[in-house]
This record gives C-alpha cells, sequence and structure tokens, in this order.
C-alpha cells in the first residue's frame, strides 16, 4: 500500500506531467504561428511523452492501492517573443520538473517506500535525457543568433523526430481513422 504523503505528491507529479504536455502543445502552437513546423512537430512529440510520463505515476498510484485525484492544471504560458526564448523557457521547464522529481525521491526515501525507487530512478535518467536535449536545441538556438539558414537547418532537422510507436497525437494515426 502507497502512503499518503507519498501519494500526495506523486499526485502532484501528475499534475506536472500534464501541465507539460500543456505548455509543450502551447510551444507547438507558436511554432506553427511562426512556420516554423519543425520545431511545433518536435514540441508535438514531447506532448506526446509527457502524458505518458504522467500515466507512469498514475499507474503506479493505482497498482499500489491508492486513488489517483487529478488536480487543477495551470496554462502556464502561452506566447513567446522568440523562439529563443519558447526553448530558454523549455529548458528551465525541464530543470523545475528535475526538481520534482528529486523532491518525489526524498519523500519516498524518508518513507522508506522501496517499491518507488525503481520507477523514480528511471525519471531520473530520463530528466538527465530532457535537460540535454532542451539545453542543446537551446545551445544551438543561442550559436545561430539571427540567422534565417541556421534557423531553418535547425527546424529541418527536429522535424525529423519520430513519434513514438502508435502514437495518437501522430496526426497520420488520427487522419487515417477517418478513412
Amino acid at each position: 500500500m502507497i502512503s499518503n504523503r507519498v501519494r500526495d505528491i506523486m499526485n502532484e507529479q501528475v499534475r506536472h506531467e500534464l501541465e507539460s504536455y500543456y505548455i509543450y502543445l502551447s510551444m507547438a502552437a507558436y511554432f506553427h504561428e511562426q512556420n516554423l513546423d519543425g520545431m511545433a512537430h518536435w514540441m508535438r512529440v514531447q506532448s506526446h511523452e509527457e502524458t505518458t510520463h504522467a500515466m507512469k505515476f498514475f499507474d503506479h498510484i493505482v497498482d499500489r492501492g491508492g486513488t489517483v485525484t487529478l488536480l487543477d492544471l495551470k496554462q502556464l504560458k502561452t506566447s513567446w517573443k522568440s523562439p529563443l526564448e519558447a526553448w530558454k523557457d523549455a529548458y528551465a521547464h525541464e530543470q523545475f520538473i528535475t526538481s520534482k522529481i528529486h523532491a518525489i525521491l526524498k519523500v519516498v526515501r524518508e518513507e522508506a517506500d522501496f517499491t518507488a525507487e525503481p520507477m523514480l530512478n528511471w525519471f531520473v535518467k530520463e530528466q538527465i535525457e530532457e535537460e540535454k536535449n532542451t539545453s542543446g536545441i537551446l545551445a544551438q538556438m543561442e550559436r545561430i543568433g539571427e540567422s534565417q539558414d541556421g534557423l531553418y537547418l535547425l527546424d529541418k532537422e527536429l522535424g525529423a523526430r519520430p513519434w513514438p510507436a502508435g502514437s495518437p497525437f501522430d496526426p497520420a494515426a488520427y487522419n487515417a481513422a477517418g478513412d
């Protein structure tokens, strides 16, 4: 059985992960408005990933006999002054999520909840990747500066990010469903 303290902090993380989904989808919309469809695609794939993260916490709570409580979501941000600002926010957001994962791990250790550690260790590793990806793209954006050619090339590169297999977020999946 999951303790109330661990359940509560994991319910909060479900909210943070769903807010991550929401902010990345907002960034996708922003990038589409800027005709940066490759960056928009990257953010759509990222938003899909965030929903799977939320479901990992959701399922962990359920599997341990806890009650999932879906908390109100905050609309974190919906517009940016530049693509560079959006990538700065993406990196800062991943740092925020990392701090939340670390806080959960601390509570789990205080509660001697050894069954939660394997899942949380996956998230610790995942956040290394998340920060690496967003900080790397941010560094490229900073190097590009005002270069339209550089922006075009990076946008094209980010548009090649693959969808997870079977993703319902992949336009090919929902466009085919109507046929």
